[in-house]
């Protein structure tokens, strides 16, 4: 069994969803998957042990999920950089980081999006659809953000998303 980047954004979708009651349609629907994807994906999650069953449901198991986000992540899921490009801001350049860091004289980190508002590095998202639901879902994109930090930040970077994850 491989972990997949998808599994990682149902986890951070669901932790969004703070234990309220949700259906693989549903996390499907916000997240631009389809149900077999997101069953496939909570299915991998258990048994890597990410999550826990409650009942029919399934819920991040967090104290596992914060060690492999600390410690895994960065090297199981590397993202990739590119060319300038327009996009929504990721990492330092987005909240809730970017009140820690005054005017960078470099671009900022952008997943490329037709719709961005933001012309900067472009920084591979952790799964395609991610900032598709980023921008329906304010928590989500703020996880996403330290998520990108611990992926590819510098150590500041990683420090301010550890101390951001725990509060």
């Amino acid at each position: 069994m491989i972990l997949k980047p998808q599994d990682i954004l149902i986890l951070l979708k669901l932790t969004t969803m703070a234990g309220e009651p949700w259906s693989y349609n549903r996390i499907a629907v916000s997240l631009s998957m389809s149900p077999s994807e997101v069953h496939a994906g909570v299915k991998r999650t258990l048994k890597a042990q990410l999550a826990v069953r409650r009942g029919d449901s399934a819920l991040p198991n967090v104290r596992n999920f914060e060690e492999f986000l600390i410690h895994g992540l960065k090297y199981s899921f590397v993202p990739d950089r590119g060319e300038l490009t327009r996009g929504m801001p990721t990492g330092y350049a987005a909240p809730p980081l970017a009140a820690h860091f005054a005017d960078v004289n470099e671009p900022p980190p952008v997943w490329p999006h037709p719709d961005g508002n933001v012309r900067g590095q472009a920084f591979s998202p952790l799964y395609k659809s991610a900032p598709g639901a980023a921008r329906e879902d304010e928590r989500l994109y703020e996880l996403l953000v330290l998520v990108d930090a611990i992926r590819g930040g510098r150590a500041r970077e990683k420090d301010l998303a550890y101390q951001e994850s725990e509060s």
